[in-house]
C-alpha cells in the first residue's frame, strides 16, 4: 500500500443515477441479467404506511418497515418470492414454495433509496435478504466488474428501471474496526494481507468510495486461525469520481485504523508481494472471462457515466501514476478501466522480463 500514512477525507456529492442504455441492456440480456420481473421498484414505492425499524439495542436503524394495502399484499408477496427464485435458482419456483415474505424495509438514506426484502424459510425460520433498487448504469457496471474480476460471484437482475441485488453477508468495515480489529483470535497478518489485496482490486477496476461502511469483512474459520476476505457491498461509485485517490480505500479517513494496522504488521516488500499477487489473480480472472469482459467494456466505453471533467481529471491522475500518456487518449470511464487493466498487465510482464535469468 503506497503512502500508508497519508489519509484524506471529503464529503461525496450525491451522484446522479445514469440510465441503462441500449448497449448495456443488450449485454444484460445476453448474459441473462435482464429478466421479466413481477414486482418493480416503482410498485414498491406505493406503500401505504412506514414505521421506523429499531434494532435489538433499541437504536434507530435508518430503515423503515413499510406496509401495503391489504388488497395488494398477496400479489406483492408472491411476486417478491418469484424474484427470489429467479435470483437464486433461475426461476424454479417449485423449490421455493415454503418461503414467505416476513418484512419489506425502505431506506431513504443514500443514493439508491433501496428496499430490503426479508424472506424466511417456513421449515426452519432461516432468513435471507435481497434488495430492490432503482437501476443505475454505473452501479450495474460495478456489480458486473465485481463478478468478473474479484474472487466473489454476484447475483443480480435488472428489468427496465429496477435492479435486484442479493445480500452480501459479512461484518461491516466500521463495525469490524470497532469490535474485531484487535481480536486475539484473528491473525493480524491475514487482515493486513487482505487489506492490501482489496485496495489493489478497487484501484485497478476503478471502484470508488470504499469507506469502511461500504465494504464488509468475511471471516471464515480454518484449521489454523481464520481466513479473512473483504468484499465491497456498495457499487454506486464505479468509475464516476475524478480524483485518482478516490479509488484507493487507504486514503479515506474512515479507514485510517486499518491503514495504521497494515503498516504495523506488514513489511513494505511483503505488501508489494501481496499487491502483485492480486494483480496477477485479477488478470487471470480477466483471461477466463475475456469474451464477457470485452463485451462489458465495449458497452462501458461508449456510456457517459461520469461528467467529462471527471474523466479528464482521472485520466491525468492515472497517466501520472502509471507514467503513461496512453490514458490521455481515453475519453470515457470505460476506456480508462480497459487501459488500467492493460497497463497492469504490461507492468507485470515488464517486471518479469527484468528478473529472468540471463542465458
Amino acid at each position: 500500500m503506497a503512502e500508508p500514512g497519508y489519509i484524506i477525507q471529503e464529503r461525496t456529492p450525491k451522484k446522479p443515477a445514469y440510465p441503462i442504455r441500449d448497449e448495456l441492456r443488450s449485454y444484460l440480456r445476453r448474459y441473462r441479467r435482464e429478466r421479466d420481473l413481477p414486482v418493480t421498484y416503482e410498485r414498491l414505492r406505493g406503500f401505504h404506511e412506514a414505521m421506523p425499524l429499531i434494532d435489538a439495542e433499541g437504536k434507530n436503524t435508518l430503515w423503515d418497515t413499510v406496509v401495503y394495502r391489504a388488497e395488494e399484499m398477496p400479489a406483492i408477496n408472491e411476486g417478491l418470492k418469484r424474484i427470489y427464485a429467479l435470483l437464486k435458482v433461475d426461476g424454479d419456483f417449485s423449490v421455493m414454495q415454503h418461503l414467505y415474505i416476513d418484512r419489506v424495509d425502505f431506506c431513504s438514506f443514500g443514493n439508491s433509496m433501496p428496499f430490503r426484502v426479508r424472506i424466511v424459510n417456513a421449515y426452519n425460520e432461516n432468513p435471507d435478504y435481497f434488495y430492490v433498487k432503482k437501476a443505475d448504469a454505473s452501479r450495474v457496471y460495478g456489480l458486473e466488474l465485481e463478478h468478473l474480476l474479484s474472487p466473489n460471484r454476484l447475483n443480480f437482475l435488472t428489468h427496465g428501471n429496477t435492479l435486484i441485488e442479493e445480500h452480501i453477508a459479512g461484518i461491516p468495515g466500521d463495525v469490524f474496526i470497532e469490535r474485531w480489529l484487535d481480536d486475539p483470535t484473528l491473525r493480524p497478518i491475514r487482515i493486513a494481507k487482505e487489506l492490501v489485496k482489496f485496495n489493489e482490486r478497487c484501484f485497478i477496476r476503478l471502484l470508488g468510495d470504499m469507506r469502511s461502511y461500504n465494504f464488509v469483512f468475511v471471516v471464515t474459520p480454518d484449521f489454523e486461525s481464520a481466513q479473512i476476505r473483504i468484499r465491497a457491498m456498495d457499487f454506486d461509485q464505479q468509475s464516476h469520481h475524478g480524483r485518482k485517490n478516490f479509488y484507493l480505500p487507504q486514503f479515506f479517513k474512515d479507514n485510517a485504523p486499518l491503514v495504521q494496522f497494515c503498516t504495523r504488521h506488514l513489511h513494505a516488500k511483503t505488501a508489494f508481494q501481496y499487491q502483485r499477487e492480486e494483480q496477477t489473480l485479477m488478470l487471470q480472472r480477466a483471461e477466463l472471462a475475456q469474451a464477457r469482459l470485452d463485451a462489458l467494456l465495449q458497452a462501458m466505453a461508449v456510456d457517459p457515466i461520469a461528467p467529462d471533467d471527471n474523466v479528464h481529471l482521472l485520466r491525468e491522475g492515472l497517466a501520472d501514476h502509471y507514467e503513461s500518456k496512453d490514458f490521455l487518449a481515453c475519453s470515457t470511464m470505460g476506456q480508462l478501466v480497459r487501459e488500467s487493466l492493460a497497463k497492469t498487465r504490461a507492468r507485470i510482464e515488464h517486471d518479469a522480463q527484468g528478473h529472468l535469468p540471463k542465458l
